[in-house]
């Protein structure tokens, strides 16, 4: 993210906190970019040893879990990576994690193809064109 963007976010959060004021989940969405921007960092300077093995899987199991709920429970299409042109994760980055998330819960590649799912929506007519449009918009520089 610029710096543009990051002050936009912070702003974002900054009121959605102060509307939230009494809500004892609102941390976590004020403290959401700040975690992103140094996982960032720290993968960037070959510093990730600095986070401890546990602290990573608690974070990947909460994002997972949150992710469900958001997406199945309310039945809806949520984004599931920050998309950030060529920053954005790699595919080698992406399927490393997912197979050892796979792994760490028995499951395998077969698994993952039997559930693998359609977001909701997605077969709505002229979704294929939709997605293709969407796909060309965020391969754009």
């Amino acid at each position: 993210m610029s710096s543009s963007e990051d002050r936009r976010a912070a702003e974002r959060a900054k009121v959605s906190a102060d509307s939230r004021a009494n809500d004892p989940y609102a941390w976590i969405d004020r403290y959401a970019a700040d975690l992103h921007r140094a996982a960032k960092d720290l993968a960037a300077n070959g510093e990730a040893s600095r986070v401890s093995d546990e602290a990573v899987a608690q974070i990947i199991t909460a994002a997972v879990r949150l992710y469900y709920a958001k997406s199945e429970l309310e039945d809806r299409p949520v984004p599931a990576i920050v998309q950030e042109g060529a920053e954005t994760l790699t595919p080698t980055e992406m399927l490393v994690a997912v197979s050892e998330m796979l792994r760490d819960i028995g499951l395998g590649p077969m698994e993952l193809g039997l559930w693998f799912r359609r977001r909701p929506g997605e077969n709505d007519p002229g979704d294929i064109d939709r997605r293709q449009t969407e796909i060309l918009a965020r391969s754009k520089p």
